[in-house]
């Protein structure tokens, strides 16, 4: 199988933004992808909640999920969008951070709200509460395709290997980690944590990523870390996007799971103990 991994450098504007994505989406199918892969927020971000309440719409209203889901049925591929900001009916009113699997008669084959959320304090200037916007989802997914079985994640969840150990022991083969991390964090973690999680699981880890500045309408904006990466079951990186926008394409051959898989059983090792 050949992937395509979409690294994007949106703004708030999810209009402006919608025609950069499909054009690497049309881009990496041409160059072959089977399945092409979108980073988080693929429709905008941004840190302004009342630009947030105008920006973002609900899913059944949202122009990104619907031109997506029918450049997939043109062009005949797989489709992960990483995850859409999306407005929904909770009483509190906050987003959902929402993975949508599609396929290539355009239908939403699987949907992942991401678990778990990013507030943290990464230094004096740099401080993040993803939960004040967005409410966290409460179930794993794991889809089941002809392209294998894919475990679907949102960047944040990268800390929490639980999750990765629950979708791999389920029998996932993919696990998909679109993400923006942070560049201050990003520089320090990002590569080392995906390729512990492949290493962890015996899986193809995909991770398309947004990268650059993100300007904002009244916000000082933010920068993310880019270098959308693939990495091998065995745990080597085998593409890597860089800083630029643009299309990484990577051949992914499943027999390298059950390979590293067998060399190291791990999956199948657990042991029940006690404390602390």
């Amino acid at each position: 199988m050949r992937a395509g991994l979409v690294q994007l450098s949106v703004s708030d504007d999810p209009a402006a933004n919608l025609p950069v994505t499909l054009g690497f989406v049309r881009e990496a199918a041409a160059k072959g992808a089977e399945f092409i892969l979108t980073p988080e927020l693929t429709n905008g971000l941004s840190s302004s909640r009342m630009h947030q309440r105008a920006a973002f719409h609900g899913e059944a209203e949202d122009l990104t999920l619907a031109a997506l889901r029918a450049e997939a049925k043109a062009l005949g591929v797989w489709l992960l969008i990483g995850s859409l900001g999306l407005v929904t009916t909770d009483a509190d009113g906050r987003f959902a951070n929402r993975s949508f699997l599609i396929g290539p008669d355009g239908s939403v084959v699987a949907r992942y709200d991401k678990i778990h959320m990013f507030d943290v304090n990464v230094s004096a200037t740099e401080v993040y509460r993803e939960s004040e916007g967005y409410r966290p989802g409460d179930k794993a997914v794991l889809a089941e395709t002809p392209l294998g079985k894919i475990g679907m994640t949102v960047c944040y969840d990268l800390r929490f290997p639980a999750l990765y150990r629950r979708l791999a022991q389920g029998g996932a083969q993919i696990l998909t980690v679109p993400a923006a991390f942070n560049h201050i964090t990003g520089a320090a973690h990002w590569e080392v944590l995906l390729r512990a999680r492949a290493i962890e699981t015996g899986c193809f880890v995909l991770a398309p990523a947004q990268t650059g500045f993100h300007p904002e309408q009244g916000g000082k904006g933010r920068r993310t870390h880019g270098h959308s990466l693939a990495v091998a079951p065995w745990g080597e990186v085998i593409a890597d996007g860089g800083t630029e926008p643009g299309v990484t394409i990577v051949e992914i051959d499943l027999a390298r799971v059950n390979e590293a898989r067998h060399r190291v059983p791990s999956l199948r090792h657990d042991r029940e103990f006690d404390g602390p």
